[in-house]
């Protein structure tokens, strides 16, 4: 395993992050393919053999059994102090005007709701999960700021949102003498590239560690078109992030599959191994279900691709509508 800092910061994570969205209760959840405890717990365990340290959920992921999931398997498998638990605060967690968003209350709330469900008295990273229209982001920084110095937080960072909206809040926490977000997590992949327009440059310049989700675009990167699996077939999501450019990605999935069997290693590796050296990502998000997705994203580490064969897998793209900020 290689790891690196987190942005600025002095934080160690590994070069690969595991994403905790799969594991959870499908009752509770939009994917009936997340993992159930019992069948989540090994994945873990076989992320910490490989030495992936960073585990990233949220408190909407199957409203909560994700972190309670996660917390429970680092509890019995894991040394506190070196493991990385981000988790991501926004979504509707129950019904009424207080339910969802960034205020002061929901947050302050929320906080307290993860850490019970992970079994551990701080985050080590708190994400906003999308921007708050309703809410003042003067307020949503000073609360997160409050958390970084009560203790209960240790970084916090912010997920898929523009980049005018980033930088806002970026000034409004420099204005104020608060605490600045250290990351970003927003979606990149071969398939899905217009953070490369604006948010991958603000991120370098301001020193921000860029952890994307969907390095492999929801498994369409390793594998044809053609071919099915329980995901593909059922996760709505998937399909309104990718069905419409369809035609125009299919290129770039063919150039995938030519370039894994130049390497003679699966297309998975080959996608992996060009989001790690994109700059200024410090670690996809791997959203495994299976020890080999775990352990493809680990062999991608050893993958170095070529200027040549980075032209090659990216020339094909084409202009993509925005998904993922609101």
């Amino acid at each position: 395993m290689e790891y690196t800092k987190l942005g600025n910061t002095g934080l160690d994570v590994s070069r690969i992050c595991l994403g905790c969205m799969g594991f959870g209760d499908a009752n509770k959840w939009v994917h009936p393919w997340v993992l159930d405890e019992e069948n989540s717990r090994p994945v873990i365990q076989k992320a910490l053999e490989l030495g992936i340290n960073f585990f990233d959920t949220a408190n909407v992921y199957s409203l909560g059994a994700s972190e309670e999931y996660l917390g429970r398997a680092l509890k019995d498998y894991a040394n506190r102090d070196e493991i990385v638990i981000a988790t991501k605060v926004f979504s509707r967690m129950h019904e009424g005007p207080n339910g969802a968003g960034l205020s002061r209350k929901a947050i302050m709330s929320e906080i307290d709701k993860s850490l019970q469900r992970l079994g551990t008295d701080y985050v080590d990273l708190y994400q906003i999960h999308r921007w708050d229209y309703n809410t003042p982001i003067e307020e949503t920084m000073e609360a997160l700021h409050d958390l970084v110095k009560i203790g209960k937080v240790r970084y916090i960072g912010a997920s898929a949102m523009y980049a005018w909206q980033f930088q806002k809040a970026l000034h409004v926490a420099e204005k104020n003498n608060w605490t600045r977000f250290v990351s970003m997590q927003n979606h990149l992949n071969l398939l899905y590239r217009e953070e490369e327009r604006e948010m991958l440059p603000l991120c370098r310049e301001e020193g921000i560690g860029v952890i994307p989700y969907s390095p492999l675009a929801s498994g369409r990167l390793t594998r044809d078109l053609e071919q099915s699996t329980l995901r593909s077939e059922t996760d709505q999501i998937q399909k309104s992030k990718y069905d419409s450019t369809m035609n125009t990605d299919r290129v770039i999935i063919e150039r995938v599959a030519e370039m894994a069997g130049r390497y003679g290693v699966p297309r998975a590796q080959i996608a992996t191994a060009w989001i790690l050296q994109k700059s200024p990502v410090s670690a996809p998000i791997i959203g495994a279900t299976k020890i080999a997705h775990l352990e493809d994203a680990v062999q991608a580490l050893d993958v170095k691709l070529t200027a040549e064969d980075v032209a090659f897998l990216e020339e094909p793209y084409v202009p993509h509508p925005v998904v993922g900020a609101n």
